[in-house]
């Protein structure tokens, strides 16, 4: 009986040891690159962003040590797929995008994102807006206001079928609104990806970013646009009503960067708008080791970051992030309401 002890006695401790040992090795199982990658969607890849990405930058290579390659894509896609294959460990997106990321890789995370003007989550929201170009906007009104009623059959353009703003969230609100209507009763938000005969638009097109979404409504290659304010708002200026409202009028600045640089005086109305949650800044744990994460949670939510004038600008400059908000932590649960839009 004592043998019998000892041998389960024995092979018990073998086991804490091997189990102590595959602990210790996943802890350490993650091999980081020697340069941390972090990849920005076509929206940011601008010249006119440079600064505050290269200040970004800093931020990481300080709190890290290691050197920092900016990724500037062309298209949504590369950036997803970037940060799902690891071969960037850190990426700004959409809500929209993050999700497909978790998606494909539940090792995506969100690390943090930028506050609203409170310095919390209570009010880190930007909008989707849907637009046509000043001079058409009689023919979209509804008993006296703007309203989406008359978009039916017109060319719409949208950003990319992977953008929050630029996509999913107007195609939802538009869903939403026509659903209701027998007509459209089974209207669902991929309908409206392809225009053609019978369908709900007679064409539809995709920028590729919000700038040339707005691009496509300002040469009138598309009736109707949907885009963001947060990607614009380097661009142009509110000439009447109030922001992110119905019948709102935006003109293109004069001095305004490319893709505007040829179009400055050029109008907009917007006929709807909707709140989105704010884009994070997320994270492959599987590419990066915790305390690598720690650092840079640590690093982008302190007061010397959201000081910094060259990340988070005056308003009116032609930056990413604005004063007075700040980077604060963030869940994957935050994100469910965007989650929700695709049930």
């Amino acid at each position: 009986m004592k043998k019998i002890h000892l041998l389960t006695l024995v092979a018990v401790l073998i086991a804490s040891l091997l189990a102590g040992c595959s602990s210790a090795s996943n802890t350490s199982s993650v091999i980081e690159p020697n340069t941390i990658t972090m990849a920005w969607l076509p929206n940011n890849a601008s010249d006119d962003f440079k600064e505050a990405r290269l200040e970004i930058d800093k931020v990481i290579e300080e709190a890290t040590g290691k050197k920092v390659d900016d990724k500037l894509t062309t298209d949504y896609a590369i950036t997803i797929e970037s940060l799902v294959s690891g071969n960037a460990q850190l990426a700004y997106v959409g809500s929209q995008q993050y999700i497909e990321m978790h998606n494909k890789n539940n090792k995506v995370l969100p690390l943090v994102v930028n506050s609203g003007d409170s310095g919390t989550l209570n009010d880190a929201l930007y909008y989707s807006r849907i637009l046509v170009k000043k001079g058409n906007e009689e023919q979209y009104k509804s008993g006296g206001a703007y309203s989406i009623d008359n978009i039916v059959g017109k060319r719409m353009s949208f950003v990319s079928t992977s953008s929050t703003s630029g996509c999913r969230v107007p195609s939802s609100a538009i869903v939403a609104t026509f659903s209701k209507q027998d007509k459209w009763k089974d209207l669902k938000q991929e309908d409206l990806l392809e225009g053609g005969n019978g369908k709900f638009f007679s064409q539809v097109l995709f920028g590729g970013s919000h700038q040339l979404s707005l691009v496509n409504l300002l040469t009138d290659k598309a009736d109707v646009a949907a885009v963001d304010d947060i990607d614009l708002v380097s661009y142009v200026d509110l000439t009447s009503g109030k922001d992110n409202t119905p019948g709102a009028v935006y003109t293109v600045r004069k001095d305004a960067a490319a893709p505007f640089d040829k179009l400055a005086g050029a109008q907009f109305v917007v006929l709807k708008a909707v709140p989105v949650l704010n884009p994070p800044i997320v994270v492959n744990t599987g590419a990066l080791s915790q305390k690598t994460i720690d650092a840079l949670t640590q690093a982008f939510t302190s007061d010397e970051v959201a000081q910094n004038p060259k990340i988070f600008y005056p308003k009116g400059g032609k930056g990413i992030f604005f004063q007075p908000q700040r980077f604060v932590k963030v869940e994957d649960a935050w994100f469910d309401p965007i989650r929700d839009l695709s049930k």
